[in-house]
């Protein structure tokens, strides 16, 4: 997807369904943010790990996970949805457990501190198109939206003020189901030509 003065992107989506899991990889590495392809293994003992930057965690398949602290926290089992959208604080040492199946996680990693600034404008998403844009959750370091698009429909034309990573949860003509594209401040408007459903999740980074 690319970024240019009101184009219309036009999606050939497919319906959000079982996205296969793919190996570890870092997707992207900026001075905002690092964006990873985490794979959780089934039957693979836990390690004690901690992570040292605040992350957007968004799982592309559901999954059960059992978690172990060193700090004194009873251990705690948690389900996760397919296209479930979570904040992780850097924390104390933790180990988690697969306890299902193998998944994937797109974690992404926020380097700059942010603002306690809210995002807005006159054309932001949320403003002036509440019918396909959503908000996740907002803090000081990244806002969180999801866009839908129905079958044959079209967003209103609007405008992001940051960097964001776009993370896919269906296929379109450009990118698989799980595919991340980092994309830079712009006006636009979207398209979804097909006659599925269109799904991602949108982390704009605040610097």
């Amino acid at each position: 997807m690319k970024i240019a003065l009101y184009p219309a992107f036009l999606f050939l989506a497919a319906a959000l369904a079982s996205i296969p899991t793919a190996p570890s990889a870092v997707l992207f590495d900026n001075n905002e943010a690092k964006v990873l392809r985490a794979l959780e293994v089934y039957n693979v003992p836990a390690k004690f790990h901690r992570h040292e930057m605040n992350r957007v965690m968004i799982y592309l398949q559901s999954a059960r996970q059992r978690f172990s602290y060193q700090d004194g926290r009873q251990p705690e089992t948690f389900d996760f949805k397919a296209g479930e959208v979570l904040w992780s604080l850097a924390d104390g040492m933790h180990a988690g457990q697969v306890l299902d199946h193998d998944f994937n996680i797109i974690e992404i990693e926020l380097k700059t501190p942010g603002t306690n600034q809210a995002i807005t404008g006159k054309l932001d998403p949320l403003k002036v198109d509440p019918s396909h844009y959503t908000l996740e959750f907002e803090n000081p370091q990244v806002r969180v939206l999801r866009l839908r698009i129905e079958p044959h429909g079209k967003t209103k034309q609007h405008a992001y003020s940051t960097d964001r990573a776009v993370v896919f949860l269906t296929d379109t003509a450009q990118h698989k189901a799980g595919d991340v594209a980092w994309e830079t401040p712009g006006t636009q408007a979207e398209q979804n030509a097909s006659d599925k459903p269109f799904e991602a999740v949108i982390a704009e980074v605040k610097k």
